[in-house]
């Protein structure tokens, strides 16, 4: 408002002047010229109140102008500051959890895809296992036990030397062709093995020695990755002192196996350049122990006309049982601790039991465990002790594995002279014994170069087949047969 009034009153004034000055008639010169200047002061003062009117105008404007937009920036910093702090909190709130989600993806693929390597695996030495037990029932018809885990760890240890035809029917006659899909057969073994050694209530030790002639040249290759692969110890060994080597021997088996197989060598070829001895220890406790005090004496049928006394356990409880209709036979799971079973398969008539083992397979196997049914029942089942000692290495020409074993082996990767190198013999010697706390089983392999509700009884009180194996890999750790729980 006062600048509004600066602004009239000299023009107010300038008019009053001039209508007085025209009223009053012609104006002298000095008058003219008062008139002017107070005209020109008028505008003057029009114009410089006007300059400072638009000054102070564009001053606040220029101010106000400066602090919406200073109040602007800084809102907008502020709001972007905000969104950059928001967005990296949320980013970096994000990122570990998208992280721990992709890292847990991929834990969860590489488990799967390791369960189907072991499964494959497991198939394979599975059904390694029932031909050779097919192969030993050709030569008797007594008690069996053995390892097939073990007997496939020595040869998949030899196929780190062999090559050409050699390693093809290595691979072919254990039945591992499949797993090659999944990465190499050493590493799913050693994976194996590890996962094994690692699950403590398991009670499974595993590992082998590789006793090497003092003048025998073998590759340093073959050596690092047996030591890589098999846990392979090599101890030099003077074969042509072949007494002293045999007690050697025996006595590194004897320490590693806890003296359940206290011999394993019972001769020695003085020529001997090279042994590959693998062994597997397994002391098994029940997931529920028996009472020894409900333990007695009991009869065993042989067959229909011979029958033995034995120690027979008892415990009432809930058991997994199928009853195969085709095959009519019960097969019943003993659970150990560390997630492994023992698989009892018992046929319905007595002296059957032979005849079951032409349709043995690593499928049938999956059957029997896809159609397990958990129901309380009591059982009754034998104490046996088994040592039983097999010369796999003949079992194993009739499956079709040859040519290691004749002159015309190829096992370059073995030694830089392999031309005159064979492997001999392939010798495992198994120990089991089952009780009311568990089971102790051994062996030692050496390689010189709908579902049918089960009766509320079970009684295992005639031959039967076992399996023992771990249920996370399905790999099968002892195959057997109790013909006569009284011998060895």
């Amino acid at each position: 408002m006062k600048v509004v009034l600066s602004l009239l009153l000299p023009c107010l004034l300038a008019e009053l002047w001039l209508v007085l000055s025209l009223a009053a008639g012609p104006q002298r010169p000095e008058a003219q010229a008062g008139l002017e200047t107070l005209q020109t002061y008028a505008t003057q003062k029009q114009t410089g109140e006007g300059m400072r009117a638009s000054w102070n105008q564009t001053g606040e404007g220029v101010r106000a102008s400066w602090n919406q937009t200073g109040e602007g920036v800084r809102a907008s910093w502020n709001q972007t500051g905000e969104g950059v702090r928001a967005s990296w909190n949320q980013t970096s709130q994000g990122a570990p959890a998208s992280w721990n989600q992709t890292s847990q993806a991929s834990q969860e693929e590489e488990e799967e895809s390791w369960l189907a390597a072991s499964r494959t695996l497991s198939a394979g030495i599975t059904d390694l296992g029932f031909s050779l037990l097919r192969q030993i029932s050709m030569k008797h018809d007594n008690n069996v036990v053995f390892s097939p885990l073990g007997l496939a760890s020595a040869l998949a240890t030899l196929t780190l030397g062999a090559e050409g035809h050699t390693r093809t029917q290595l691979e072919s006659g254990l039945g591992l062709q499949a797993a090659h899909q999944h990465g190499s057969l050493p590493a799913l073994f050693k994976r194996l093995k590890d996962r094994l050694s690692h699950n403590l209530e398991l009670g499974l030790t595993q590992g082998s020695f590789a006793f090497i002639h003092k003048d025998f040249d073998v590759k340093e290759t073959f050596l690092n990755l047996s030591k890589r692969y098999f846990d392979t110890h090599c101890v030099p060994m003077n074969f042509r002192n072949a007494s002293l080597a045999k007690g050697l021997m025996n006595q590194y088996i004897h320490k590693e196996t806890r003296g359940k197989i206290p011999k394993l060598f019972d001769e020695i070829n003085p020529d001997t350049k090279l042994m590959l001895v693998d062994y597997i220890l397994f002391q098994g406790k029940w997931l529920t122990p028996f009472d020894p005090t409900s333990t007695e004496e009991d009869t065993f049928y042989l067959d229909k006309y011979e029958e033995v006394k034995v120690p027979m356990m008892y415990r009432a409880g809930k058991f997994a049982s199928t009853f195969d209709k085709n095959f009519r036979c019960h097969v019943l799971k003993l659970p150990y601790r560390g997630h492994a079973t023992m698989l009892v398969v018992l046929m319905e008539k007595k002296g059957d039991h032979l005849a079951l083992e032409d349709y043995l397979s690593s499928d049938l196997l999956d059957t029997w465990l896809g159609d397990m049914d958990t129901r309380r029942m009591e059982v009754f089942f034998p104490k046996f002790k088994l040592d039983q000692k097999f010369e796999m290495h003949k079992l194993l020409k009739q499956m079709g594995i040859r040519r290691i074993f004749s002159p015309w082996a190829e096992l370059s990767e073995l030694s830089a002279a392999p031309g005159d190198l064979k492997v001999s013999t392939v010798l495992q010697r198994a120990v089991i014994e089952v009780d009311e706390r568990g089971t102790e089983a051994a062996a030692g392999t050496l390689s010189e170069m709908i579902a049918y509700s089960m009766p509320p009884i079970i009684k295992v009180d005639r031959p039967f087949h076992f399996m023992i194996y771990d249920e996370t890999s399905r790999m099968l750790l002892f195959l057997g047969r109790v013909v006569n729980p009284t011998l060895p």
